[in-house]
């Protein structure tokens, strides 16, 4: 199978390691014409994880988006979602015909504050079972470090979602299949919204002793989330999902603790005192959990979960709660 790759980040760049280094040749889709000349030239992505060189026999670049989904069999998406709507809007309808499609993008589309896979059946017409998500817990700076990192590939197609996992299994890449797209990738948008929160903590100079508490009670709330917004999808299977498994709880902690992750050092500015405009632009990547945070709390006044922590975080970053005092707020409700 031809594999094409959306989107030429950090994220994405790791994901076409783990490919190439597996000898598949990869159709990659980059925005900008001068990055596809220099990675030719370079055999690196000059702006995300430069010391990953690449084999350029096996890459076909091109900033020709439909080129490239022309080209491939499968389809991963790894363009952040507040992007996804302008880099799609003159695709052809019909354009992911035959196609399966693998996101890898851990976000909420905005204004629509859908889902990928409902996005792409509304304006594509793609059938759920050509769907798979990629997920963590996994950064990408630990995949160009070439540090074991495990992956978890959602499908409800289960042993197709085996099949695509193989191509990006390598020594240093695990993988897990699953066949939960919705809460896996409801929890990939839940976590960054948390991490925020744990790097305004920090931000804040709250202690190690805090911060745990506060991640286990975020953990209780995303459960009661994803269980809620499951039966809302009429999502198979909701109530027999170990939550507790590494593309849960274990993505949830990776991004709450490391320092690789952006949403805590996005949140670590606002605990500081940035603005989110000013620390948005300090940042050279995109923090999903800012615009995540919106669309979750859209979401919510139409399934209304019990999320206090997430609408709390909410508010530092949309209705101008100072930080300090959502985290106030946030201290009564732990136990």
């Amino acid at each position: 199978m031809q594999i094409g790759i959306l989107g030429g980040g950090s994220w994405a760049t790791a994901l076409a390691k783990m490919i190439t280094d597996n000898g598949h040749r990869l159709h990659w889709w980059h925005r900008n014409q001068t990055v596809v000349k220099q990675i030719l030239q370079r055999k690196h992505n000059p702006q995300y994880l430069s010391s990953v060189y690449f084999d350029t026999e096996l890459l076909a670049l091109s900033t020709n988006i439909q080129e490239v989904i022309t080209a491939s069999d499968i389809v991963v998406v790894c363009i952040p979602s507040t992007y996804l709507p302008d880099a799609f809007n003159q695709l052809p309808p019909d354009i992911f015909k035959g196609k399966k499609i693998v996101s890898a993008i851990k976000g909420i589309l905005p204004e629509s504050y859908q889902l990928l896979n409902e996005y792409l059946a509304e304006r594509f017409g793609v059938n759920v079972n050509d769907y798979f998500t990629i997920m963590g817990p996994c950064h990408a700076e630990e995949v160009a470090s070439e540090r074991l990192s495990y992956l978890t590939f959602s499908g409800e197609d289960v042993a197709m979602a085996q099949q695509i996992a193989a191509y990006f299994k390598t020594y240093y890449i695990n993988t897990i299949t699953s066949h939960d797209i919705w809460g896996a990738q409801y929890a990939a948008v839940m976590k960054n919204i948390y991490a925020v929160g744990a790097g305004i903590a920090h931000g804040l100079e709250y202690g190690d002793n805090f911060l745990s508490v506060y991640i286990t009670n975020a953990a209780n709330e995303m459960v009661r989330y994803l269980r809620k917004v499951m039966e809302n999808k009429q999502a198979p299977d909701t109530n027999k999902i170990n939550y507790a498994t590494s593309v849960y709880l274990g993505d949830l902690l990776v991004t709450c603790y490391s320092l690789y992750s952006r949403n805590r050092t996005f949140g670590n500015m606002i605990g500081k005192g940035y603005s989110v405009k000013v620390a948005q632009l300090e940042m050279n990547m995109v923090a999903e959990g800012y615009p995540a945070s919106k669309g979750i709390f859209m979401i919510n006044q139409h399934i209304v979960a019990d999320i206090p922590i997430a609408t709390t975080i909410y508010k530092m970053l949309w209705e101008n709660m100072p930080a300090d005092e959502g985290f106030i707020e946030i201290e009564g409700l732990l136990s």
